[in-house]
């Protein structure tokens, strides 16, 4: 059976992922920057993200993580799927 760590560690392999420094932890994450439609569509706005394995890494509201040089305050955590990977709302500082 193959475990969702062993996939991010396949995409890490390949150059899919992101390094998220939390502490003094360095953890690959899928990070994402879409931007949203926001103000009825009149405006745009980036809704920040991160997919991790929830084993590598555990956040809560209001923790802060650095993604690419850049300071993000974590505003909404939720598990995905069974579990096994997590998912992270960030506002940028």
């Amino acid at each position: 059976m193959v475990r969702v760590e062993d996939l991010y560690d396949a995409a890490e392999r390949a150059g899919l992922l992101t390094p998220v420094v939390v502490g003094a932890a360095t953890v690959h994450c899928a990070f994402r920057a879409p931007d949203e439609t926001v103000l009825d569509g009149l405006a745009l706005s980036r809704d920040y993200r991160i997919d991790y394995p929830a084993a590598r890494l555990t956040l809560a509201v209001g923790d802060t993580v650095e993604v690419g040089g850049h300071r993000y305050q974590v505003r909404d955590v939720r598990a995905i799927g069974d579990g096994s990977e997590g998912r992270a709302w960030l506002t940028r500082l």
